[in-house]
């Protein structure tokens, strides 16, 4: 049977958005999960910053991937909520976002993430989410 971990990885690379914004799933661990990607043309706004869409986008996937590391197998999730404060300009060599669970139910989990950008020896927090996400079964069916 494949691991917890494993089955994430194989979900996110599945996810066609991250791959168009250049993100990466770098770390999976119980009950958390870390992104990476590198601001590039194509994903900043008119002042050269991140759009803060993407930011929120990969905040929101960070969530539901811890998420998913905290339930059952064949399990999916959605998300319910979210909330994000967006704290800074997002530029950078590189744009780390780290979710968390904070609290995981049989139906419903409760993650943060926080996202930050990397210049030099320079680390600046420019986001945080938190975010309600839901469980479903397989192939999106409502979990039981």
């Amino acid at each position: 049977m494949e691991s917890i971990a494993a089955s994430v990885r194989t979900n996110f690379a599945r996810q066609d958005f991250m791959d168009t914004v250049g993100a990466k799933l770098t770390e999976v661990d119980d009950g958390r999960v870390v992104i990476e990607f590198a601001p590039r043309p194509g994903i900043l706004q008119q002042h050269g910053y991140v759009h803060a869409g993407v930011v929120s986008s990969v905040l929101d996937s960070a969530c539901g991937y811890a998420a998913l590391t905290k339930m059952t197998p064949g399990s999916e999730v959605l998300s319910v909520e979210f909330k994000t404060n967006l704290l800074a300009p997002a530029a950078g060599e590189k744009i780390v976002v780290e979710g968390r669970v904070l609290r995981a139910g049989r139906l419903i989990t409760v993650c943060r993430a926080d996202a930050h950008a990397h210049d030099g020896d320079r680390i600046t927090l420019i986001a945080t989410m938190l975010g309600t996400m839901i469980r479903r079964g397989p192939g999106g069916a409502p979990a039981s």
